[in-house]
């Protein structure tokens, strides 16, 4: 590794004492978290935020994120599985921060509560920022609700999904990597019955699951099975992924390993935190969600299996070839709250926060952490040791969260030397790109969807599970699907429909 500068030891020394400074301020939390706008120096931000790994980012980090942005920073971490739960809970408390994520998958909820005005309308501030104003114009639209924009967006790639496999009990057991639905079974059945990790013991399951339909398993299973993604566009018509064959398909296999033994029998009560600690113990040999979880997964899985070893699989050939779903380009939003930001002059301040951290050593510090510590720079691009892996899933991975824009920064440095899990996650990730499955709605609106997607994805939610679980028939299934119409589906399509005819004689 090159030799610190003398710039850098004093950077060092500095994060040396800022545990210290600390510990100094511990005792006076309460005084700190009751402070008001009015009494700080700095502008005082505050965010929910999820989180997406088993900690908070190091104090030390955010420190120097305050110091860089010149902003007090009062972050709500929630824990990804109950974050849907959680920010709900603050809408309907009107009780958000100042700036709120929404997921992808929740904006329509949120949407009703833009529309009532709970939200700052940011376009017309976005021109004023170096940063801001050079977001996508085409992202900014896929979030705009009525024609106008409310969110800064975060960036991801248009499908991570893959398969995390111990690649060890696969060579315990002589397999070769699946790459047919069928091969994916037996796999699946030998990790199950065939002592894959050879304690003895039959105490293992092939796959674990949580209590997710789309960020679980069962919706990148269902692409495998070539079902649509959310809707299926024939013609001029619109049909709901859950009325189509490919959709029974996947319940059926799902059904067929629930019935087997060969996933968790709780899956549809478990957290991603108990997904996540079974497959870490060895009580699993396959994780099927997002590939860029593999490298935080190996290590905590190495910690207690040292021999364990992960591999990744994109391509699973099914009845329709190679499938995977896909997001749009950006897979959530930050949001700015009327009630907790009061006037104009308050949302330009957060609003430069945000723009702030585009710049270049915001986003590196966000990105890859501190220089030194966490990462090296060699001719001017980054090298992200093995060995320092570790802390940065520790102290600064959870900062992902709060980058906006991050894949089209041209501030973030290039990356020559990162761990091989992680490079292999994000080279299989550009590789989706080839046969991804994409939304036909993503650019139309109902009004209906917004209004009632809640409480009608729960009747399609509880109906799939009911399914797999035995608990309902093939034609109680499709009742519930009847009802789902009855209940404002009907009406989703209709809008849906209007919407794309709309959308094609705009473009012609």
């Amino acid at each position: 590794m090159p030799r610190l500068s003398s710039k850098r030891t004093a950077l060092h020394y500095v994060h040396l004492l800022i545990p210290i400074f600390f510990v100094l301020l511990i005792g006076c939390g309460d005084v700190q978290s009751a402070r008001t706008d009015s009494s700080n120096k700095s502008p005082y931000v505050s965010i929910l935020a999820p989180l997406h790994f088993p900690q908070q980012p190091s104090k030390e980090v955010i420190a120097e994120l305050e110091r860089l942005t010149g902003v007090e920073l009062d972050i709500r971490w929630v824990p990804e599985g109950v974050y849907t739960d959680k920010m709900n809970t603050a809408l309907t408390t009107n009780s958000l921060a100042k700036v709120t994520f929404v997921k992808f998958t929740d904006y329509s909820v949120v949407k009703n509560a833009i529309k009532s005005g709970d939200f700052w309308e940011i376009e017309p501030y976005l021109a004023e920022f170096p940063n801001l104003s050079q977001l996508s114009p085409s992202i900014l639209r896929q979030t705009a609700v009525e024609g106008k924009i409310y969110g800064l967006y975060t960036e991801r790639p248009s499908s991570r999904q893959g398969i995390i496999i111990r690649k060890d009990w696969l060579d315990n057991l002589g397999l070769e990597e699946p790459r047919t639905l069928e091969d994916l079974y037996d796999v699946l059945k030998q990790f199950t019955y065939n002592d894959p990790d050879q304690n003895g013991k039959q105490d293992t399951i092939g796959l674990v699951d949580r209590n997710d339909l789309v960020y679980g398993v069962f919706k990148t299973l269902s692409s495998y099975f070539g079902t649509p993604n959310n809707w299926e566009l024939a013609g001029d018509q619109l049909i709901p992924e859950f009325e189509t064959e490919e959709y029974m398909n996947t319940m059926n296999f799902m059904k067929k390993l629930y019935d087997e033994k060969l996933i968790n029998q709780d899956f549809a009560l478990t957290s991603k935190e108990l997904q996540r600690d079974s497959f870490i113990r060895g009580s699993a040999g396959v994780y099927i969600g997002s590939m860029t979880d593999v490298q935080r997964l190996s290590i905590e899985t190495q910690a207690l299996h040292p021999k364990a070893e992960l591999a990744l699989i994109n391509r699973i050939h099914g009845p329709k070839g190679y499938k995977v779903w896909s997001i749009p380009n950006y897979n959530g939003l930050y949001l700015f709250s009327k009630k907790a930001i009061a006037t104009e002059e308050e949302l330009k301040e957060v609003l430069a926060f945000f723009d702030r951290t585009m710049d270049k050593d915001v986003a590196n510090l966000m990105m890859y952490g501190v220089e030194g510590r966490h990462y090296e720079i060699v001719g001017g691009k980054v090298i992200l040791p093995e060995e320092t892996s570790r802390l940065r899933v520790d102290e600064v991975n959870p900062l992902y969260s709060l980058m906006i824009a991050n894949m089209s920064n041209t501030n973030i440095l290039e990356v020559v030397q990162k761990e091989e899990l992680t490079a292999a996650a994000e080279r299989l990730s550009e590789d989706n790109e080839s046969f991804l499955v994409v939304d036909p709605t993503v650019y139309l609106s109902s009004d209906t969807f917004d209004e009632k997607n809640a409480e009608l994805s729960q009747i399609i939610t509880d109906a799939t599970y009911n399914y797999i679980l035995g608990k309902i028939t093939v034609e109680g299934f499709k009742n519930e699907t009847l009802k789902w119409r009855q209940n404002g589906g009907d009406l989703i399509i209709q809008e849906y429909e209007e919407a794309l005819l709309r959308e094609r004689l705009r473009n012609n």
